[in-house]
């Protein structure tokens, strides 16, 4: 269900089935931050996000890492007025510069990995110290492209899922969980 207007009520009345429950994902961005608190121990890394979908999982990830991080944001549009064009265009760049930095890319999901690919180069081209890929939720089963994953939170399902940043016409980003949604 992919609509600009969802229906009155409060989220939690349109959630059909919790596909993955606000603890485990909890205990995943735990699990994640304290492993990169110890790989990158004495590197203060920047912490690289898309907007908007990786806000939620970016927000927690800081607050469960434990060394000092830098944190800076790009937008992208792939999208054309009738649809996908086919290309990736950065709409927001990032404010800080990351040459000669360690730099962890960090992703809400990944599908088929084109995007992820196209930004990783574009990154790349700016010679970082180190680049590397922390993502929650990953569906391999759609990968086109081979995309090194450093850091890797939980499997989604193949089926249309919201919440946690992921979203339905713009809604649902704010669900604590991530849940298909009932039937409108």
């Amino acid at each position: 269900m992919q609509t600009s207007n969802p229906p009155a009520g409060k989220l939690q009345e349109h959630v059909q089935r919790v596909v993955l429950s606000e603890e485990a994902i909890r205990a995943a961005v735990l699990e994640m931050g304290a492993r990169i608190s110890e790989d990158y121990a004495g590197r203060q890394p920047v912490l690289v996000g898309v907007l908007t979908g990786v806000v939620m999982f970016m927000a927690d990830l800081l607050r469960a890492i434990d060394i000092p991080v830098a944190v800076d944001f790009m937008a992208i549009s792939s999208y054309a007025a009738g649809g996908s064009s086919g290309t990736v265009r950065i709409v927001k760049d990032l404010d800080i510069s990351i040459t000669n930095r360690h730099v962890l890319f960090v992703e809400d999901v990944i599908d088929t990995g084109l995007t992820l690919d196209y930004l990783l180069r574009t990154l790349r081209t700016r010679q970082p110290a180190s680049l590397n890929v922390a993502v929650l939720f990953d569906r391999p089963y759609r990968r086109l492209l081979d995309v090194p994953l450093a850091y890797r939170g939980l499997e989604l399902p193949d089926e249309f899922v919201v919440g946690y940043g992921l979203d339905a016409g713009s809604y649902y980003r704010n669900l604590p969980m991530v849940a298909t949604l009932q039937d409108q």
